[in-house]
């Protein structure tokens, strides 16, 4: 039982102070989390931490602000349509063109059920619904 209670503090503490420790990477959040879990939960809390913060640590990061800007004052490019709920970390379907950001070659985006997408192109994968 005490183990139980152990694993789901360790856990639970790992979430939330992962997200400040590992914002940027898969391994910053591993060695995070696995930090937090050991200090309170010992060894088992080491590893469920560990793999807690490699999830946390796994975040997209948000695009700068030059692309979110022009992406709200560029010109909309044909909208679309879709029956998917459109998902940060969800590839669009297929049938959606995305237009590249110049200058930016790292992002790209499109208009999809009436709102702004921000993607990554070579996963088509949602990085960001600009408001």
């Amino acid at each position: 039982m005490l183990s139980k209670l152990i694993i789901g503090v360790a856990a639970s503490a790992t979430l939330f102070s992962g997200t400040a420790l590992a914002q940027s990477s898969t391994v910053n959040g591993a060695a995070g989390g696995a930090v937090t879990g050991a200090i309170v939960g010992g060894p088992v809390g080491a590893a469920v931490g560990g793999v807690a913060g490699a999830i946390v640590g796994t975040a997209i990061d948000p695009p700068p602000s030059t692309v979110v800007t022009y992406v709200r004052q560029a010109p909309a490019p044909e909208p679309v349509v879709v029956e998917e709920k459109i998902v940060v970390g969800e590839a669009l379907p297929s049938t959606v063109v995305v237009t590249p950001v110049p200058d930016n070659p790292k992002y790209a985006y499109a208009v999809v059920n009436n709102e702004r997408i921000i993607v990554e192109p070579s996963s088509r994968k949602v990085i960001q619904v600009v408001d």
